[in-house]
C-alpha cells in the first residue's frame, strides 16, 4: 500500500470511529451517500432521479428515505404543480447531522463538534 493510501484510510478509519463513539444514528453507506446526493447536488431531487444516481433500483431509495425520513434528515414534499411528483428536500435536522459529521472528516474532537451544536 503507497503512503498517499494509507494516509487516506487512516483518516477515514478516524472519520468512522470518531462516528461511531459520537452515538450518532448509524447509518449505511447508501443512507450517507443518499444524504449527501441531495445535500451537495443541485436538486430537485426524486426517487427515480435519485435511484439513477445510485445505480440502484427505487425500493432501495425508498428504505433508505423511510430511515433518513424517521430521523428527520429529510423529508418527502409532494409538488404543487403535479400532486404525482413526490421530491426529496433537505432539512434543519440534515444540515446539522452533516455539519458535525463534517467535523469528524476534519479531524475535529467530539468534543468540539457536540460543543458548536449545543450553540445552534
Amino acid at each position: 500500500m503507497n503512503a498517499l493510501s494509507e494516509q487516506s484510510l487512516s483518516s477515514w478509519k478516524n472519520t468512522l470511529v470518531g462516528y461511531v463513539r459520537s452515538g450518532e444514528p448509524d447509518l449505511t453507506n447508501r443512507q450517507m451517500a443518499l444524504l449527501l446526493l441531495v445535500y451537495l447536488e443541485q436538486g430537485p431531487h426524486t426517487v427515480r432521479g435519485l435511484a439513477r444516481s445510485l445505480n440502484v433500483s427505487k425500493p432501495v431509495v425508498t428504505r433508505a428515505l423511510n430511515r433518513l425520513g424517521a430521523l428527520g434528515y429529510l423529508r418527502r414534499q409532494r409538488d404543487d404543480t403535479d400532486k404525482r411528483n413526490i421530491f426529496v428536500a433537505r432539512t434543519a435536522e440534515g444540515a446539522d447531522f452533516l455539519a458535525e459529521f463534517g467535523h469528524f472528516l476534519a479531524g475535529d474532537a467530539l468534543d468540539d463538534a457536540v460543543a458548536g451544536r449545543g450553540t445552534a
